[in-house]
């Protein structure tokens, strides 16, 4: 079977063709809120863990190619007969662009990202579709968000960092877009149940599916279920320092050296003091202050992890989520996951490099030809781990608090490559130090990141005084030590792993 998917805009659209050789699966964005960011989230993992090829043709890209990108509101009113021809003519350059791309033979996702927002339009990019002799179903997928502030929000945190806004002063691009979202908003029609299969997603938080089929569609549906637009970060760290990393072992289940107890109480500390709170400021008097923010806790079921999380403290606190409801929350409750448990080596589980390649030659050089699909004698590959972290990523894409995963390299390899936008083929060479957070915070164009070294290589080696190094005192992160890098060999801090 061949599936082929492509999004639009205002609406999303999901098609689905099967023929003797294939199935072409067709998605269609079309969004008030979040478009980009959810079109990018689906071809993401669609083409991550599924392993489907994907790529968006954004109609906005189109638009700043043809005509440049600081285009004034008036640009967008729909009785401007200029401004609607421009935009017509970037929408069907998209368009073309993406029947192009979904004529080619193989697995692929397309996502036409535009606004699409009057139902002449979705009309004429369905006739477009069915001419153009793709044959496929279609879905659309329509977000519509009432609430201000999340407006507001979703304004000043995406809109303002896009190519139309970036040279302009705030104020006065917020002032712009509303504009521009008052014209759209003047000739705006809803998507209605006989313009056939469809998702509505409303704030967020309610969802409307109508009469969609199929097993990737509705794997599509799943997905878009679990994805919000709220600002989230998660914090990926290795587990302290282990006996078998000291030892140059890979796998086992061992416990952890003075080093790795000495890190485990600074991510403590750094958990309390960086992760654990937020920054507000006082509207009456301008003034900045940090408050409690409720955060998860995530571990292998191993136990060098639950070791690494030993001295985290687990405060309760009372907490209203942003549905309503209210309750006692348990800061940083430790949840230990099987499918955050590192690569499993099979026979070569407890073994040093050196020793694999004694005693296992032509497995050596097999792992060494193609990490990503090279799977241990009786134990698993990459390709294994990416299946089993499926269900993990789709947590992480609902997950609305803060996380700190401690896991494993081969793990947070994959998770990371992940969120990055990394072709899995990276993901086995992906470096993930020791005593290092990994900052993540993913957005609608990417994925910010910001690496905290919490534990110096020389502090692991020599403290100066000969006294264990659990006894040294904690110090704040100087802004030369947040991004220290090490050589990928280095084998302290990229200590052995899977």
């Amino acid at each position: 079977m061949r599936q082929n998917a492509c999004i639009s805009g205002s609406c999303i659209s999901i098609s689905l063709l099967v023929t003797p050789f294939a199935s072409h699966f067709i998605d269609y964005f079309a969004i008030h809120k979040g478009k980009t960011h959810i079109a990018k989230r689906i071809c993401r993992f669609l083409s991550f863990f599924h392993d489907i090829p994907s790529q968006i043709f954004n109609a906005g890209d189109y638009r700043r190619q043809l005509f440049g990108a600081t285009m004034p509101a008036s640009f967008y009113d729909p009785t401007n007969e200029e401004g609607s021809t421009s935009r017509i003519k970037a929408c069907n350059a998209a368009l073309d662009d993406l029947i192009a791309y979904m004529k080619q033979e193989g697995v692929r996702v397309a996502a036409f990202d535009a606004t699409n927002g009057t139902r002449e339009r979705r009309e004429y990019l369905m006739q477009s579709l069915k001419s153009s002799g793709i044959g496929a179903k279609i879905i659309f997928l329509e977000s519509l968000c009432d609430n201000e502030q999340l407006l507001e929000e979703n304004i000043r945190r995406v809109k303002l960092n896009t190519p139309d806004y970036r040279d302009l002063e705030p104020e006065a691009a917020v002032a712009d877009f509303k504009r521009r979202r008052d014209h759209y908003m003047s000739v705006y029609e809803t998507l209605e149940e006989n313009e056939g299969p469809h998702i509505k997603i409303i704030n967020s938080k309610r969802f409307i599916v109508n009469n969609i089929r199929g097993y990737l569609p509705l794997k599509v549906v799943h997905f878009i279920m679990n994805l919000h637009t709220q600002t989230r970060t998660f914090y990926l760290t290795r587990h302290g320092q282990s006996e078998y990393n000291l030892l140059g072992k890979i796998g086992g289940d061992s416990g952890l050296t003075p080093a790795g107890k000495e890190y485990a109480r600074r991510l403590a500390d750094f958990a309390k003091d960086h992760i654990g709170v937020r920054k507000v400021v006082d509207p009456n008097t301008g003034e900045e202050s940090e408050v409690q923010q409720p955060c998860r806790l995530w571990t292998s079921t191993l136990r060098r992890t639950k070791e690494t999380t030993q001295f985290i403290d687990h405060s309760k606190f009372k907490y209203k989520w942003d549905n309503g409801d209210t309750g006692e929350w348990v800061q940083f409750r430790p949840m230990a996951r099987r499918n955050l448990d590192e690569l499993y080596a099979g026979v070569c589980d407890g073994m040093t490099y050196k020793d694999i390649e004694q005693v296992y030659p032509e497995e050596f050089n097999r792992r060494q030809e193609d990490k990503l699909t090279y799977r241990y004698p009786r134990g698993e590959s990459y390709m294994d781990v990416t299946l089993r972290l499926e269900p993990l990523a789709q947590e992480m894409e609902r997950t609305r608090e803060p996380v700190l995963i401690v896991g494993h390299q081969g793990i947070l390899r994959i998770l990371y490559a992940y969120f990055m936008g990394l072709d899995r083929k990276e993901a086995p060479y992906v470096s993930i130090p020791l005593n290092n957070v990994i900052e993540l915070t993913p957005h609608a164009y990417g994925c910010h990141e910001k690496r905290y070294c919490l534990m110096r290589r020389e502090e692991m080696l020599n403290d100066g005084q000969d006294e264990p190094v659990t006894s040294m005192p904690t110090k704040k992160i100087s802004a030369a030590e947040q991004n220290v890098v090490y050589h990928p060999q280095d084998p302290v801090m990229n200590a052995p792993s899977c």
